[in-house]
């Protein structure tokens, strides 16, 4: 395996990335991060330069997503943050489903 190599999995500590860091995570450019930000489908607004910005491992996650849907399914980015927030808000409705005691 290469110091290239990309890897998947469970994110078990809170960390943070540089747009660079994070880009390379999703095997991205750091221009397509900037323009999804830019167009307020992710992050909300960040402060400052490009250089300077950080992100969690929630935008990294939401960041493969994205980038998954607008390629399998040729999605403009606003579908594909769209498609992203029902994702996200199933999961919460289900979990609290099941902390009612409900199945989903």
């Amino acid at each position: 395996m290469t110091r290239d190599d990309i890897l998947s999995g469970d994110v078990l500590d809170e960390i943070t990335l540089s747009l660079d860091e994070l880009a390379r995570a999703c095997a991205i450019e750091p221009q397509w991060i900037v323009e999804r930000i830019e167009a307020g489908v992710l992050c909300g607004s960040l402060e400052g330069e490009p250089s300077c910005w950080t992100f969690v491992s929630a935008d990294l996650a939401r960041v493969r997503q994205l980038v998954a849907i607008e390629r399998d399914f040729d999605a403009n980015p606003e579908l594909a943050a769209l498609v992203v927030d029902l994702i996200d808000e199933v999961r919460a409705l289900r979990a609290q489903l099941k902390a009612a005691g409900l199945q989903a």
